[in-house]
């Protein structure tokens, strides 16, 4: 059975591989503290059937507990480890099976292997504090090998880390005017993209989540980086099939295994 890929926005997905569900950073709210979801629906109910979430990092936007709250009893959740230590709202999670993984840590999920890659970003929970926990990216290793890279940006041993791949998601935007530093725009995804050199690409983290009150402040930010990372990619790793999915939309990319 081919993988299938499917964007709830942000970066949330379903990775449905070897008959396993792998659900990516959820979030499932209309609004999370100064953000509001300006594009595309809140996830449905179903969109929190998996047998595992992937946690990349703590910062709220990808470690937001109301939506890891939604998880069936039972549900493992990989994260980084330390997170329990530096959030304590994850011990009232008590139906769920939490696993603290670093990069190098191999988690078998149903009939898939999941490789724990590191990332560079700031992944605290807080703007400010000790760094408690890395963030990570996921290789996914079914009947194909997806990876995903959470919040990063480039680093040099970025394609020897995830080794080989069919599926990239890579986050080719984020949630105000301006990126700061660890993150992929969609030049810099380009460039990722040609570095690591998978089959196919979904572009994730962009056109979801808004600052309220900013609407007129760099738009273009938030509209364009979906379309603009297709652009580059083209010029950058034009071997490479990219799909621009909307918010809920599928797709089953081709795998070389």
């Amino acid at each position: 059975m081919p993988v299938e890929i499917t964007w709830w926005g942000h970066a949330t997905c379903t990775v449905e591989d070897s008959g396993t569900r792998i659900l990516t950073d959820p979030l499932f709210a209309r609004r999370l503290a100064h953000l509001r979801r300006r594009r595309g629906d809140v996830p449905p109910q179903r969109a929190a059937d998996a047998d595992a979430a992937l946690v990349s990092h703590l910062h709220a936007d990808h470690l937001h507990l109301p939506s890891l709250a939604k998880l069936a009893d039972g549900t493992r959740v990989v994260l980084p480890r330390g997170a329990a230590a530096s959030v304590p709202g994850l011990r009232k999670l008590t139906g769920l099976r939490f696993t603290e993984v670093a990069p190098g840590d191999e988690v078998r999920i149903g009939e898939v292997l999941v490789r724990v890659v590191p990332a560079r970003h700031d992944g605290r929970r807080l703007p400010v504090g000790p760094h408690r926990a890395p963030a990570l990216g996921f290789v996914v290793e079914g009947s194909a090998r997806t990876y995903f890279a959470g919040d990063t940006g480039l680093f040099d041993e970025m394609a020897a880390e995830v080794g080989e791949l069919d599926v990239a998601l890579l986050p080719v935007g984020g949630w105000g005017p301006f990126l700061g530093h660890g993150h992929l725009d969609a030049g810099r995804a380009a460039e990722a993209l040609a570095r690591i050199a998978p089959r196919s690409a979904v572009p994730v983290h962009f056109g979801t989540y808004w600052p309220i009150g900013m609407d007129a402040v760099r738009p273009h930010e938030f509209h364009a980086p979906g379309q603009e990372f297709v652009r580059h990619a083209a010029q950058r790793a034009p071997e490479v099939a990219v799909h621009l999915l909307a918010q809920g939309e599928s797709v089953r990319p081709e795998a070389g295994k």
